[in-house]
């Protein structure tokens, strides 16, 4: 297993939180600080993401799955709750599925269970970019899905917050972005969905177009009493929406 950076702020119960592909544990910033007072936060970067080491050669969402697992044991003596996005989120299915006796509850936003063969074609578009051309390229068109216009242009912050992450992106190597990819495009989590049986809320953007509603609504009715609900976000919607978000978690976890 990679050596995984994460960063541990706050007091109370342990939540984790995963991050969105080619991204890094900054994309929490606004949730974290919102959580802090009340909950341990742990957020961590994937391998090949950010501060933690890369895997040499192809992996899966389920190496991910492990890999949280293993920073879960490391450092956590309780279940925990589990925030997943994107691939986070698809981190947090497999997660549920495999290691279940570490997880309290799961979230798991703006994220897909499965794709289909055009999905799966487009997927395949852009690692042959990246790996050609490096992750540049297709930066501009990763904040149009990440991000709402109106938050794109938000000089009272959210265009700084999008800079920030586009450099982020930019930042990410080729290669283990698009080892990271290729996960992604293989994903095939309803079987082991059904599996899950820990409190799980599923979280989907109205304005997302990388993970359109209907994929939070397919993994909703796959596990078994979860939860869904909608912010009014695109793609990366604890980043447009922290506040918002963070209050989505802490209404769940405080009916548990």
């Amino acid at each position: 297993m990679p050596q995984l950076h994460f960063v541990k702020q706050g007091q109370g119960p342990l939540v984790v939180l995963s991050h969105a592909l080619g991204c890094d544990l900054t994309m929490w910033d606004g949730v974290a600080a919102a959580l802090q007072d009340r909950y341990t936060v742990l957020r961590y970067d994937h391998r090949g993401h950010g501060r933690s080491a890369a895997a040499a050669g192809a992996y899966t969402i389920d190496d991910l799955a492990d890999d949280a697992a293993g920073l879960i044991r490391a450092q956590a003596t309780d279940p925990v709750h589990f925030v997943g996005l994107s691939l986070g989120g698809m981190t947090a299915q497999a997660l549920g599925a495999r290691h279940p006796q570490l997880v309290r509850s799961l979230v798991i936003a703006n994220s897909a269970s499965h794709y289909d063969d055009a999905a799966r074609a487009m997927w395949q578009a852009r690692i042959d970019t990246v790996l050609a051309q490096g992750v540049a390229p297709i930066a501009e068109g990763a904040m149009q899905r990440w991000f709402t216009p109106e938050f794109r242009a938000d000089a009272n912050g959210g265009s700084a917050r999008v800079a920030a992450l586009r450099a982020v992106l930019e930042a990410t190597a080729p290669g283990p972005y698009a080892a990271a990819c290729a996960a992604v495009m293989q994903i095939d989590l309803d079987a082991g969905n059904a599996r899950i049986t820990c409190p799980t809320l599923v979280v989907a953007g109205s304005r997302d177009e990388a993970t359109p509603p209907a994929m939070s609504h397919a993994i909703a009715r796959g596990i078994a009493g979860a939860q869904l609900r909608s912010l009014d976000a695109a793609h990366l919607s604890a980043v447009e929406q922290p506040e918002a978000f963070a209050r989505l978690l802490t209404d769940f976890w405080s009916g548990l």
